[in-house]
């Protein structure tokens, strides 16, 4: 049931259209900052966000000024990760990673009681119908709010003029935690595979370029973690995961878990629309390279709560954003379509000559820029002999990489000339 009807004639500051992690997170951290806060969510409460388990880079949660998981929330932390080319045997070893695995479900409910501590709203099975001027009209009634936050996911809630996500950049992802019925059988697989209990076996290229097929072992439990893109002719990410279960019989009964559409794409070029603002994936806030927006999403929550708190206009937002980890997200985003048309013989070629190795993957594991590490970029200098028609081709793309950056740092600060810029990051990085 709703937790109770909106208030007649409410009026707050800041109005927030999810609670997943993004939208429990801004509305804690503006509450904190001493704005008055209304915060909605379609499902009930103890139902709204991500069902089941992520992988955070533990930087990202301190950059978002959010305390580290502890059990129960926290499955797991630092693992190697292990990148397979299909099912093997070629390989990169990831090591220090900086990766919790965090229980989704913890989580949300530990930013929702930190936005109710602060005194923000919370109010669950309530839908928003409508906008106009500040008044945002509900299922549960009317309020008056200064600022709208869409942090309702990626069909946002219909308050700003927006395209939907191109099918050919969305990932059909899924996850799942289940109990082993054979623990033996289970470690068997895993160390035909080289890898120990506790550590992720990840085969890539499974079902086309971008696709997954995640594992981790842990105690009597195997966390699986599934995603493709369906619009390219393959089995969605649910599909990966129930046919990887019923293959396995050491695989027992599904402990809890879920499945969502990702958008793999650069940012929303405009996430602020006059006084409404989008957050996490109905900005398509999402780290594309692998599919992950948690850690993004609640740097965005951070970065938008400091500007209101602060007094400034809402659309310093989208400028700190666009010049920071909007650049970032960018600029990613064309190697992740490049590595997306690679095949496994083409990716297993890669790791072979040293093209792609634990020093130059690293950073991208980790959502942080390329670094300019010796050893890495040695390895990849000798690959290059080796290998030289991909090469070229990842010449290329260092290329298309450097524009794109070079395009975000001087995102536009005026609205005007938004359009203009816009049109240059399309030749180079279109949506579609």
């Amino acid at each position: 049931m709703m937790e109770s009807t909106l208030a007649g004639g409410l009026e707050v500051d800041v109005a927030v259209v999810g609670l997943g992690t993004a939208g429990s997170a801004v509305a804690a951290f503006l509450a904190e900052g001493g704005l008055s806060v209304v915060a909605l969510d379609r499902k009930p409460l103890l139902e709204a966000g991500a069902r089941w388990v992520n992988g955070v880079q533990g930087w990202m949660l301190r950059e978002a000024q959010v305390a580290a998981p502890v059990e129960p929330e926290l499955c797991g932390s630092d693992a190697p990760f292990h990148v397979v080319c299909g099912t093997g045997p070629e390989r990169v070893v990831l090591r220090d990673t900086g990766i919790l695995e965090v229980d989704m479900r913890h989580l949300v409910s530990r930013l929702q009681d930190r936005a109710r501590a602060a005194g923000a709203q919370l109010y669950g099975e309530v839908r928003v119908l409508g906008r106009e001027s500040e008044l945002l009209e509900t299922s549960a009634g009317t309020l008056r709010a200064t600022y709208v936050i869409d942090a309702s996911g990626l069909g946002g809630a219909g308050l700003v003029d927006s395209t939907a996500p191109d099918p050919n950049h969305v990932c059909a992802a899924a996850q799942a935690v289940h109990e082993v019925s054979d623990v033996g059988a289970a470690q068997a697989f895993m160390t035909r595979h080289g890898v120990s209990p506790g550590e992720v076996l990840c085969f890539t290229g499974i079902a086309g370029g971008f696709s997954i097929l995640n594992l981790r072992l842990h105690g009597g439990e195997i966390s699986i973690l599934t995603g493709s893109i369906p619009a390219l002719g393959n089995p969605s990410g649910k599909a990966l995961l129930d046919d990887f279960v019923q293959a396995e019989p050491w695989v027992g009964g599904r402990l809890f878990g879920g499945s969502r559409a990702i958008p793999l794409s650069r940012p929303v070029d405009r996430i602020v629309q006059g006084s409404v603002a989008l957050l996490g994936d109905s900005a398509r806030q999402v780290f594309t390279v692998h599919g992950s927006g948690i850690g993004l999403g609640l740097i965005a929550a951070r970065v938008l709560a400091e500007t209101l708190v602060a007094g400034e206009p809402l659309d310093s937002y989208r400028v700190r954003w666009m010049r920071s980890y909007g650049a970032l997200q960018a600029t990613y985003e064309v190697f992740r379509r490049f590595s997306a048309e690679l095949s496994v013989e083409e990716l297993r070629a890669l790791i072979e000559a040293g093209l792609m190795n634990a020093n130059t993957a690293g950073p991208t594991m980790a959502q942080r820029w390329p670094a300019m590490d010796p050893i890495g970029w040695m390895r990849s200098s000798i690959g290059a002999l080796k290998e030289p028609r991909l090469a070229a081709r990842l010449a290329g793309v260092g290329a298309r990489m450097a524009r794109i950056r070079a395009l975000y740092a001087v995102h536009p600060r005026d609205p005007g000339r938004l359009v203009s810029w816009a049109r240059r990051v399309e030749r180079v990085l279109p949506l579609r």
